[in-house]
């Protein structure tokens, strides 16, 4: 049979008429696309700066002052010096509210100025070695060069590398910087991400294209009982999930696990729920099962670039942190990050857990709705 270029032409042209026609494919193609290069364009930084830091001194003198300026005009450190006491310190540390804790002893000038090499101490956050290792590196330039403009005259024999003072440099939470503590309990939150939005926002659309969907509208049950008869299965198998990577992480990376394995749990419960609700609106909203899985990805996306897992949060520009704070998994990334590897317990996590509920709450009743119309 010959090649018929009339036909041809024509199922070329039942084919743009066809996406004309399905939207939601059409703009997939140029929406993801779109997002990404803007993601990756403007939002994704791997050397992130204006790091909230907290510095501790009861020595307001000249050498401090020049090293906490010396700190502020690298662009690396955000200074708060309205912390006085090392136990607040100390938790806006665990929380993830300071990345750097600059702690000076009270006879730090006195001692310099006799040259006894006073130690300075800093605290870091380590648990995402990605985003202090620059900083680090220009702290540590810093310490060697900020006291100099004030070792004049006498002082003048104390200008020398590594410089006058030592720093002493404590990498809280992984001190050896090993990224498998940061990168494996994310892994859990992604992992939960991709599968139970993929798996619940079939749901629906595959009842409806089974023809099996008019059965279920034939049942008094309301729209909140349905969707939570679809999500309890899901929950059951995402704590399958969370169970194995906990192993996982335990015996074959050794992962730490500080804190409570019982908080661990209800944190993933809430997030869990949070997800599923996210798939079965999505499933509410689709018309067909290609569709579900095209608008599941369009979810994912900003969520994996977003939320701190592959690229330091606080590197992002401040539009795309906003984004960013409003998904789950952002929360759920430092709850799990708090609980393994800096023992957080509920004061702790809580400021990171409402956030997940709310979301799950708002997106739930969305789906309800829509799941509501769907019945008309």
């Amino acid at each position: 049979m010959i090649f018929n270029f009339a036909r041809f032409a024509a199922i070329v042209r039942k084919e743009f008429i066809q996406m004309r026609r399905d939207r939601l494919t059409f703009g997939m193609m140029f929406g993801i696309p779109i997002i990404q290069l803007i993601l990756f364009g403007f939002a994704i930084n791997t050397d992130p700066k204006s790091l909230p830091t907290v510095v501790l001194t009861a020595d307001n003198s000249p050498f401090v002052r020049s090293f906490i300026s010396a700190m502020e005009t690298s662009g690396y450190f955000s200074i708060d010096r309205n912390i006085t006491s090392e136990e607040q310190a100390r938790k806006m540390l665990a929380r993830g509210e300071a990345q750097f804790v600059i702690n000076f002893p009270s006879d730090f000038s006195k001692r310099l100025v006799r040259g006894e090499k006073p130690a300075y101490l800093v605290d870091v956050d380590a648990t995402d070695p990605s985003a202090v290792s620059s900083a680090i590196q220009v702290l540590n330039q810093i310490g060697s060069t900020a006291f100099d403009r004030d070792l004049n005259g006498p002082l003048q024999k104390f200008v020398a590398t590594p410089g006058p003072a030592e720093l002493r440099l404590h990498q809280q939470f992984n001190p050896d910087r090993m990224t498998q503590y940061n990168i494996v309990p994310g892994l859990m939150g992604v992992v939960l991400t991709m599968t139970m939005v993929m798996i619940t926002a079939l749901a629906v659309t595959r009842e409806r294209e089974r023809g099996t969907m008019e059965s279920l509208l034939a049942t008094p049950a309301l729209p909140l009982e349905v969707m939570t008869g679809k999500i309890i299965p899901y929950i059951l198998i995402g704590y399958v999930q969370v169970t194995l990577i906990l192993f996982a992480a335990k015996f074959l990376f050794n992962v730490p696990m500080i804190g409570s394995l019982l908080l661990l749990y209800g944190s993933a419960l809430c997030f869990i729920a949070a997800t599923l609700a996210v798939g079965i609106t999505i499933s509410t909203l689709a018309q067909n099962q290609l569709q579900a899985m095209q608008m599941s990805f369009f979810y994912f996306l900003p969520s994996l670039l977003l939320s701190g897992f592959m690229f330091p949060f606080r590197g992002m520009p401040e539009w795309a942190q906003a984004i960013g704070q409003a998904l789950p998994l952002t929360h759920f990334l430092r709850t799990l990050r708090g609980i393994m590897l800096k023992g957080n317990g509920l004061a702790d996590t809580w400021p990171e857990i409402w956030p997940i509920l709310a979301f799950g709450a708002v997106v739930m009743a969305i789906g309800a709705l829509r799941y509501r119309r769907t019945l008309d």
